[in-house]
């Protein structure tokens, strides 16, 4: 029996200490050293002994890394994976090497690294991604390496690092990022006083550069001239007046969003009726008209300079216009509420209050609760389409003078008056009052074309 159980034990431990074909598995300093660099490996090999700490896979021709790839290595503390052809990491591949120290996934294509895998890896005191192809890393993709001594992420695709990044990074002596494309914009100028202030080594600060804008191209970060960014300010302004006018079918209703910062900020529209939700921006045929009927793709004209028109007015257009502006170093929005009172009939009714309301336009904070500008306003307003400028969907502008007594707005707006006597246009003049409880009387009209009111 004691023969049997000893060869037992040993087909155990060899079991234990099988290496598969072809690397080579050596004990040594009480560690086990797993070597299956240069052995032309497409795929991690399976077999490996558990109680590998040091597993070598570097110049094979792996081209991806899946979760179950080191379910059996799970005590390795160094992991060399340089000089293959991986592209793609599944999440959760490197999570469970819990006690790594030691990474190295450089010179390979990777685009995509799952960097929530950095979380569990605490340990961590080298790693190397440098050579590959990444573009982003996120803000608090280092926040759990309290011990990573070296960094190393220069020749990839990066354009920007997150201001902060590094700050957690408390026992960083070593950090590589050079000939990375960085853009040297508002989100690059704390890069250039970070590396003035740190005390961490920072190699071949040359050739730190900038690839944007092409004015600075070849110029290293830390000798950009210094900029001063500001975020966005958003002010809505509109024409009609829609603090004293009431809205009609058929009128056209410019509205304009004011923006500032720094740099310039991009301006786009949202539009939520209750059929639909528009995103408008830019050239309006490449924006409204990918949203729109195409019988209909100038329901909404939107211009660069941040106008919005809405040449014919209707119960369809009815709903809340949002001005939304946007640059690298935040955005700001404001919104107004448009309801439409239908077709008008009869003039308004001498006596009676225009001002139902307001909607105060002006700057409004990001995120703030029922930061909303109401336009649902009760007054009386009359289209006058005989007057010159009153092209529908026409940029705002100079309007020539009108007849006496019209009032004036900025051409492509339409014209909107409250009712009052026209000098010197027949029919125009005021109509006596009513008798009490009687009807009022429809306004009289001549001429071919002007109708007032």
């Amino acid at each position: 029996m004691a023969p049997l159980l000893s060869l037992w034990l040993v087909a155990l431990l060899g079991l234990a200490r099988a290496c598969p074909e072809p690397c080579a598995c050596v004990d040594k300093y009480a560690h086990q050293f797993a070597d299956c660099a240069y052995k032309d490996l497409q795929v991690v090999p399976t077999g490996l002994p558990s109680n590998v700490t040091t597993l070598s896979l570097s110049a094979n021709k792996i081209t991806s890394l899946q979760r179950r790839s080191f379910v059996e290595v799970t005590q390795v503390t160094s992991l060399w994976l340089a000089h293959n052809e991986i592209r793609s990491i599944e999440p959760g591949t490197f999570a469970i090497l819990v006690q790594l120290k030691n990474l190295d996934i450089s010179h390979n294509q990777i685009v995509d690294f799952p960097w929530q895998d950095l979380y569990n890896l605490s340990a961590l005191q080298l790693l190397k991604m440098n050579n590959n192809h990444m573009a982003l890393v996120p803000q608090g993709a280092f926040h759990t390496l309290k011990d990573l001594r070296s960094l190393r992420i220069n020749n990839n695709k990066f354009t920007a690092l997150a201001e902060g990044i590094f700050d957690s990074l408390s026992s960083l002596s070593h950090l590589q990022i050079y000939n990375n494309p960085f853009e040297c914009s508002c989100k690059l100028q704390w890069l250039k006083k970070w590396m003035d202030s740190t005390l961490i080594s920072i190699p071949e600060k040359d050739s730190i550069t900038c690839a944007l804008p092409e004015q600075l191209r070849g110029v290293p970060v830390g000798k950009i001239p210094d900029v001063q960014c500001t975020s966005p300010t958003v002010q809505l302004t509109y024409y009609p007046n829609l603090d004293t006018t009431e809205l009609f079918d058929g009128f056209t209703l410019t509205l304009h969003c004011a923006v500032t910062g720094t740099p310039p900020p991009e301006v786009s529209w949202k539009i939520r009726t209750s059929s639909q939700t528009l995103e408008l921006n830019g050239n309006p045929k490449e924006s409204a008209g990918k949203d729109l009927p195409k019988q209909d793709p100038e329901r909404f004209l939107v211009f660069k300079n941040g106008t919005l028109v809405i040449p014919h007015l209707s119960k369809r257009e009815e709903g809340t216009y949002t001005c939304l502006a946007t640059n690298e170093m935040g955005s700001n929005q404001t919104s107004v509420n448009v309801a439409v009172a239908g077709t008008q009939k009869y003039p308004l009714q001498p006596g009676r209050d225009p001002l139902g309301g307001k909607a105060q336009p002006g700057d409004k904070k990001p995120g703030a609760k029922g930061a909303k500008n109401s336009v649902l306003i009760p007054a009386a307003a009359r289209w006058v389409p005989g007057l010159p400028g009153a092209l529908p969907g026409a940029l705002p502008g100079a309007l020539p003078p009108g007849p006496r007594g019209a009032v004036q707005q900025p051409a492509g707006v339409g014209h909107l008056r409250a009712p009052r006597p026209l000098p010197g246009v027949p029919g125009a003049a005021r109509p006596p009052p009513p008798a009490p409880g009687a009807p009022s009387p429809p306004l009289a009209r001549r001429g071919p074309s002007m109708c007032v009111g």
